[in-house]
């Protein structure tokens, strides 16, 4: 067995040597074999320079700053282990963790375990957000953990097999998994105050994050049959301007002038919504079809083939 510790950082110069250190502790400790990849996403201190010198260790530098989740992306498409381990580069995860992740995996016969951070030691605020966007999360998306937002989580390597990651999609990993049918569980892990360098996290991130959840959820709903969702909307438009058109036209033969009510402007706005969104729904299952010719792919997943 071998394990690809993939730790994405930006601007973490005074975190970079006590995490190499202790990822690679941790490893030696429990006589894995291993290897370190470090992704340096745009950093403006001393972060890529203090990386040198380290062993073992892969550094991949992008050439700016594309978030968390492009440098994740990197990393996971450099890593070569049978287990891949995602961790935040501002020691607030512990590698210690890992012999727990990789224990629940093995036992449960799972492909992706995440981290829990039950005792947070971040502020009042962000952990007020996180609370909400969990909440939120697990009604629209329901993975079925409790903190998405936790970097550190083990996969199997088979799990990223014509996985790419965009936006903020990297909390939303074990969701996009489950949809596909791989098995989701979670531990609960050890989580450390910051000691060095400054959060990331803004209200920036936290609205492309939700933007994000919304595409995760129309992706498990209608990935798969788009038409539904759009068809079903323009036809429930297209019946509901049948009413506002028979009040129209009854206001019409009593005499009101059309200037006098808006009626007949929802009538047109609800029959042509209607007709766009049906149309926007055949569009949509096409593009869809096609996608999946093009890239050979399917919309669902095997897990295993028994010839007997």
């Amino acid at each position: 067995m071998k394990i690809s510790v993939v730790v994405p950082m930006m601007n973490e110069e005074d975190n970079v040597s006590p995490i190499h250190h202790e990822i690679k502790q941790a490893c030696e400790k429990n006589n894995y074999a291993y290897e370190i990849i470090f992704i340096d996403d745009g950093s403006s201190d001393k972060t890529v320079e203090n990386c040198k010198g380290l062993s073992p260790l892969k550094l991949i530098i992008l050439r700016k700053n594309f978030g968390q989740t492009a440098a994740m992306d990197a990393g996971i498409k450099a890593a070569t282990g049978d287990y891949f381990i995602t961790m935040d580069g501002d020691l607030q995860n512990d590698a210690n963790d890992f012999p727990k992740l990789i224990k629940k995996l093995k036992d449960d016969d799972l492909d992706v375990v995440s981290g829990w951070r039950k005792d947070r030691k971040d502020s009042f605020l962000k952990n007020f957000v996180s609370r909400g966007a969990n909440l939120l999360r697990k009604l629209l998306v329901n993975d079925g953990i409790h903190d998405s937002g936790c970097s550190l989580k083990i996969y199997k390597k088979e799990c990223f097999q014509g996985v790419t990651l965009y936006g903020e999609m990297h909390r939303f990993i074990p969701a996009i998994l489950k949809i596909k049918g791989y098995k989701v569980g979670e531990v609960v892990v050890n989580h450390r105050s910051r000691t060095a360098g400054i959060t990331k996290y803004n209200w920036k991130r936290t609205l492309k994050g939700f933007i994000d959840m919304i595409s995760v959820w129309f992706w498990n709903k209608y990935s798969a049959r788009p038409l539904h969702l759009l068809g079903g909307l323009g036809l429930i438009f297209i019946l509901l301007s049948v009413p506002c058109g028979i009040t129209t036209m009854g206001l019409f033969i009593a005499g009101y002038g059309m200037s006098e009510t808006a009626m007949p402007l929802l009538t047109i706005f609800l029959f042509l919504g209607g007709i766009q969104l049906f149309i926007s729904g055949l569009l949509a299952d096409i593009l869809l079809k096609n996608y999946f010719e093009s890239k050979g792919e399917t919309n669902y997943s095997i897990s295993q083939e028994i010839i007997s």
